[in-house]
């Protein structure tokens, strides 16, 4: 087996695939590349057993050959050359052998044998989405996943195909954020939840991207492909919680004001409040919010006021300042709406302006009991 590849071009996709590789693995061979050679096609594949990630590489070659190969030693290595041809030789003592302009380098090598099967789906459906889209999707959603172990189902984004819409959902029970489509669809329903990482690695890749990515989904996997990358990963096994029932119907109380503007007073109100409740009280009278937060421990108080366009009854309310800002920040908008209706009930967050013809993002930031 021997092959020749340009450095940098096989640095550039290895970076991409080793976001896959655990920094502690339970199998050894998970610590390696899966490198796939087939004439002038080199297959190189990532695995955590969850989720794999494989690329298809144009290299000079025309012999073929599979083997298993460390990948922390050869990124390292790859990222100290200058751009050049470098060759691949696998030698009879178990080593490849790799030789640029300068020397030469062998590294130990694996049985391809040992390295995990990528799952294939069965009678999977299908739909496509241009990549930058998916990217949108997962990063305005991603942030309000959960992290609780007790609770995997939320620990991931929902994902709702249907031939009106597509739909990206994802909460921790304390936020939520509802992320629309109306201008794609799926050719018929379908639902399930995919895992963090995985998404993260797309979201990395994509954005910016024009490329069609083509979505394959059955039961218990799904698998995204693209350019030359195919990635395919478990997903997260349960039902998602009825969110619609939680999203309050009737608003009547309607603020919008300037993103940034409250997103700075947000930011330098809560300073000052409580370091376990991180509470905020927004008050809310005619044209004017005046945010405040205290921490009577301390006797550390803050208040500003900001002028906004307020239509409903004067009210109060309270929220996490953490979450409120988070959300802020995952917006793009020059301003936002913020509609409530009850001081117990939740608020909705959405973007007023700067949104694509069919693109819709409802977040849900719940309100917290204020002590008067």
């Amino acid at each position: 087996m021997k092959f020749i590849v340009s450095s940098s071009y096989l640095l550039k996709q290895l970076q991409v695939l080793g976001g896959v590789i655990n920094s502690s693995n339970t199998l050894p061979i998970l610590d390696n590349f899966l490198f796939e050679l087939n004439g002038s096609k080199l297959t190189v594949s990532a695995s955590d057993l969850e989720t794999t990630m494989s690329s298809v590489l144009e290299v000079e070659s025309d012999s073929e050959g599979s083997i298993a190969v460390p990948a922390r030693l050869l990124l390292d290595i790859l990222k100290t050359f200058p751009e050049q041809p470098l060759t691949f030789v696998m030698e009879d003592n178990n080593t490849i052998e790799i030789s640029s302009n300068h020397g030469k380098y062998a590294l130990a090598y694996a049985d391809a044998a040992e390295f995990p099967k990528t799952v294939e789906l069965s009678e999977p459906s299908a739909t496509s989405i241009v990549g930058d889209v998916l990217a949108t999707a997962i990063s305005k959603t991603i942030f309000a996943a959960g992290n609780d172990d007790l609770r995997p189902v939320m620990s991931g984004v929902f994902f709702q195909f249907s031939p009106e819409n597509l739909t990206f959902v994802a909460t921790d029970a304390h936020k939520l954020v509802k992320y629309q489509r109306t201008d794609l669809s799926a050719s018929e329903v379908a639902e399930f939840i995919m895992p963090k990482k995985p998404l993260n690695l797309l979201k990395g890749i994509l954005a910016g991207s024009e490329t069609e990515v083509k979505v394959e989904y059955n039961e218990s996997n799904a698998k995204f492909t693209f350019d030359n990358i195919e990635l395919v990963c478990r997903l997260i096994d349960g039902k998602y919680p009825n969110y619609e029932a939680v999203i309050p119907k009737e608003n009547p109380n309607k603020l919008v004001i300037d993103r940034t503007q409250f997103l700075g007073s947000a930011k330098r109100v809560s300073i000052f409040s409580n370091k376990t409740t991180h509470q905020i009280r927004l008050k809310i009278a005619g044209a004017e919010l005046n945010i405040s937060a205290e921490d009577i421990d301390y006797s550390n108080k803050a208040e500003e006021r900001l002028g906004c366009d307020y239509q409903g009854d004067d009210m109060q309310i309270g929220f996490n300042s953490r979450f409120l800002i988070e959300m802020l920040n995952n917006l793009s908008s020059d301003e936002v709406s913020l509609e409530m209706s009850l001081p117990n009930r939740a608020g909705i967050l959405t973007p007023a302006d700067g949104l694509d013809e069919g693109e819709y993002i409802t977040m849900l930031v719940m309100p917290v009991m204020l002590n008067n």
